[in-house]
């Protein structure tokens, strides 16, 4: 039971979010990008704060341990971006980031697969994420599950415009994509078979996951809404970040009703 929700759900953070991005057109993704910043911000941040991190830290491990893994976390997918194998990009040509035209193609590498190769393994971490959060407690595994989904939104939004842009016909682009998703999929069977018999393991990989959400949104989401704006652009950003805080302790405790 718990594998086939791991697999529902990394299905869902991985191909659910490729088809809205290619549901949708390129000027309405611009308008609507800056906002799924802002929510994406706030799920990751309360997921991570409020619900996997708690949820380690009353396992029993000395907490000075879990720090570690939490620094080593940070440190670890630092590295991966370092080496442009962990993308997370949120900008594209409509987005109102004020970058050169072009810039999207330049982003894309070499026919877009640089794209591809950073979000697939991006997708992998996550979906090792959700198997590990579903090994702890289903509740916990939905939760995790949902920030994923709703942060992978805008980032498939982008990426998807990024390989149009590089020269991808819209068909290509979403087929990619969507194979790109699947390796969540991996990601997620393999955690199941590679974690569960390493149950003492939980707690640290919990941190890891933690800190994977941690650093996605002060490293990339923060500092893209970090622009002079009016008050009306202010107020309307908060609102969205708070949304996306709202959004988690609301399907937390809705989670934790039904079980």
């Amino acid at each position: 039971m718990i594998l086939l929700s791991i697999v529902l759900a990394t299905l869902a953070g991985g191909l659910l979010s490729v088809l809205i991005a290619a549901a949708l057109s390129a000027p309405l993704l611009g308008r609507l990008v800056r906002h799924l910043v802002s929510l994406s911000a706030g799920v990751l941040l309360a997921t991570a704060l409020l619900n996997v991190l708690p949820e380690a830290f009353e396992s029993g491990v000395e907490p000075h341990k879990l720090f570690g893994a939490l620094l080593a976390g940070l440190l670890f997918f630092f590295l991966l971006e370092k080496a442009e194998l962990y993308r997370h990009g949120h900008h594209h040509e409509h987005d109102d980031h004020h970058h050169h035209h072009g810039f999207d193609a330049e982003q894309a590498g070499r026919g877009g697969w640089a794209v591809l190769v950073g979000d697939s393994i991006h997708n992998f971490c996550d979906g090792v994420l959700i198997a590990a959060a579903f090994l702890a407690d289903p509740k916990l595994g939905w939760a995790t599950a949902i920030a994923v989904v709703v942060h992978e939104i805008p980032q498939e939004v982008g990426d998807y415009i990024v390989l149009i842009n590089a020269g991808f016909s819209r068909g290509k682009a979403l087929l990619f994509n969507a194979l790109s998703g699947l390796a969540a999929v991996v990601g997620g069977v393999l955690g199941y078979y590679l974690i569960k018999p390493w149950q003492g393991l939980l707690p640290y990989m919990m941190v890891i996951a933690s800190s994977s959400f941690i650093y996605v949104a002060v490293a990339d989401l923060i500092p893209q809404l970090q622009r002079r704006l009016n008050l009306r652009q202010t107020a309307v950003q908060i609102g969205w970040l708070v949304a996306g805080l709202a959004v988690i302790v609301v399907m937390t405790r809705v989670v934790m009703e039904h079980h």
